[in-house]
């Protein structure tokens, strides 16, 4: 049996919003931005995580035109992710590849080196993912994390996401084919627990 429903409204990309959490703030990304996220361009481990191929060398000022855009983007929206017990930048949250048709987008997350474990990418994909399905009336957000990638996993199950398929090989690393869980978040699974399907208490990544 096929559910019909009524499409909602086209989602509002223009406006980039900023929003607060305990431990983080998510705003606009800007140029300004790119000398605190150069860091996580120059991580190896942060490459290997994201299956990123480069030599390790990447180049700031194209780096820098990408950032420079990224106000006027109407199909997707990147925002940083800023500590706020210090109002460093420590990364980057994005939902990008929207599908009109299907009311869906792609989340992913990075994170600037040494900054990993104290709940704050846990929080920001939170608000993101809140915002999605909230304000943007998104019905589906999907992501892909590879097998070598379990704390990332953890962090995404924590949130709600669930996993819902393979894909195989999907990534060939210094010799080595990794499989990538395919994870997705429906509208009415936020709308029930709001990101917090577990007994509170858990300890955040």
């Amino acid at each position: 049996m096929v559910d019909h429903v009524h499409s909602a409204p086209r989602p509002d990309f223009v406006s980039k919003p900023t929003l607060r959490g305990e431990k983080v703030l998510l705003r606009p990304v800007t140029v300004d931005d790119v000398s605190a996220l150069m860091p996580m361009f120059r991580d190896a481990e942060a490459s290997r995580l994201t299956g990123s191929h480069d030599d390790g060398r990447p180049d700031e000022a194209r780096i820098r035109t990408w950032y420079d855009t990224r106000r006027d983007q109407e199909d997707r929206l990147d925002l940083a992710v800023v500590e706020q017990a210090t109002g460093n930048v420590i990364g980057e949250a994005v939902l990008n590849d929207w599908d009109p048709g299907n009311e869906s987008c792609n989340f992913r997350i990075c994170l600037v080196p040494g900054t990993y474990g104290h709940g704050m990418g846990t929080e920001a994909t939170r608000l993101i993912v809140g915002y999605g399905f909230e304000k943007l009336g998104l019905h589906h957000i999907s992501l892909e994390v590879y097998s070598f990638n379990p704390r990332a996993r953890r962090v995404y199950e924590k949130v709600g996401f669930v996993a819902e398929g393979v894909l195989r090989d999907a990534l060939l690393w210094e010799g080595t084919r990794v499989d990538a869980a395919v994870m997705s978040f429906l509208a009415p699974e936020w709308f029930q627990h709001h990101g917090w399907p577990e007994p509170a208490g858990h300890t955040s990544v």
